[in-house]
């Protein structure tokens, strides 16, 4: 699998069952990772690969397949309706709105034409379909436990309900507000949740003068004294717009490895501080 929360979904449908490594290390930014020798060498001898339709799996998919043509690669993000990438309030582009499920829309504009977020592990409900496909790959290559692997399916999709009824009770009435971060990594969440994310950058690209005196202008307005950012990603726009709004840097991790504690950890971080 590609990143740590991937680890997580995984382990709890096959608990003792499957034995998981996970390709990008935790710390590691995902846009420009590359494997070591030792990790193309034990997914040559890999059963199941479990993809999740973020960027390094476009360019590393295809040479570890080629090391190993028996290798079953699940993608778990099939059958997910993907909102775009918004990038910060002022940047140039087309004018779109990414609706996610609950309905909610959030304001900004696609960085590039075409452009997908891909982190979908963040939405509970989203998981529910990754999770469905985790369960029929273990079921289909070790048919013999397939009971076990359902009945771990079960008590996750159980888990899941109740976490996301936990976030829905956190951010009740809360609908509309809005949480400043770094890189848009939580546009999924917002959704689900009815919370607007403004995003620092998009794409990688850190915000031109005439953007950032925007984002200060619209955090001044709404009281914004939180930027979140990620370990994964340079803090330098982030530690300027603090500054200039008199704020504070809060470090969240989408990539964390214990992905509900996290997620919660994160949820209590984003309700204090939306505006």
């Amino acid at each position: 699998m590609t990143i740590a929360p991937q680890k997580y979904f995984v382990q709890r449908i096959g608990g003792g069952l499957v034995d998981v490594s996970v390709l990008v290390p935790p710390g590691a930014d995902p846009h420009t990772f590359e494997p070591k020798p030792r990790q193309m060498a034990a997914l040559s001898r890999s059963t199941i690969y479990f993809a999740i339709g973020i960027d390094v799996e476009k360019a590393w998919l295809p040479r570890i397949t080629a090391t190993n043509r028996k290798l079953l690669v699940v993608r778990t993000d099939d059958g997910i309706a993907k909102i775009p990438v918004l990038s910060h309030p002022g940047a140039e582009g087309p004018r779109e709105a990414a609706a996610g499920s609950a309905g909610h829309e959030e304001e900004g504009h696609v960085h590039g034409a075409g452009s997908a977020d891909p982190h979908v592990w963040l939405s509970p409900e989203l998981v529910k379909i990754q999770a469905g496909h985790i369960l029929r790959a273990l079921a289909t290559v070790d048919p013999a436990n397939r009971a076990r692997y359902e009945d771990g399916y079960n008590r996750f999709l159980g888990e899941l309900d109740a976490l996301h009824g936990e976030l829905k009770s956190l951010f009740a009435g809360r609908r509309g507000e809005r949480f400043m971060v770094f890189h848009p990594s939580w546009g999924y969440f917002a959704a689900a949740y009815g919370l607007v994310q403004v995003p620092v950058e998009a794409g990688g690209k850190e915000p031109k003068p005439a953007q950032l005196l925007k984002l200060v202008r619209d955090a001044r307005e709404r009281g914004i004294k939180v930027i979140f950012v990620q370990p994964q990603f340079s803090t330098k726009s982030a530690e300027l717009l603090s500054r200039e709004i008199g704020g504070q840097v809060v470090s969240v991790d989408p990539l964390a490895e214990n992905w509900a504690e996290n997620l919660r950890e994160v949820a209590r971080k984003f309700q204090s501080a939306a505006r």
